[in-house]
């Protein structure tokens, strides 16, 4: 009895996986290309239309803070009872006086319900602004012009 000879069915060769992996790889490459195309199309990773007059702008804000590190004056700012009071000393510890402070008070996560501040000296360094904002957490934000200039922020809470 001679044996039946074996069934001529599919055999995988090496064309087949060749043709497999070229396959494979195509799919991948093809899907990222789309994928970065429609990341790019949607942004394209410009965030301001005048980045070079930005740059120059944080430029100037940091120089004006380097300067303002050198006078070594240190500014606490508390809520009071209807009012912001920010208190400012030197680097020795004295008042500093006769300043003209301007500020706001912001939430921190929107813009919504600002509140201007203008300050007036009601003791030696020490500055208050008329304020009432609802209870929760506020953004305080003040500068001081003059021969000197200072500006700081702090974050302040109402209860």
């Amino acid at each position: 009895m001679n044996p039946a000879p074996p069934a001529a069915g599919f055999r995988v060769t090496g064309w087949h996986v060749l043709i497999a992996v070229v396959a494979f790889f195509g799919i991948v490459i093809a899907v990222d290309t789309i994928f970065v195309v429609n990341a790019y199309r949607t942004f394209p990773g410009q965030v301001s239309a005048t980045p070079y007059e930005d740059g120059l702008r944080h430029n100037r804000s940091v120089a004006r803070l380097k300067a303002q590190s050198t006078l070594g004056w240190r500014a606490v700012a508390a809520p009071a009872q209807g009012q912001v009071e920010v208190e400012i000393v030197d680097q020795t510890g004295q008042p500093i006086r006769g300043l003209t402070l301007s500020g706001d008070l912001q939430r921190p996560a929107t813009e919504a319900g600002r509140i201007v501040l203008t300050f007036t000296e009601v003791s030696p360094g020490r500055y208050a602004a008329a304020a009432a904002p609802a209870p929760g957490v506020w953004d305080l934000r003040f500068a001081a012009g003059g021969a000197q200039p200072f500006e700081a922020e702090r974050r302040l809470t109402w209860p």
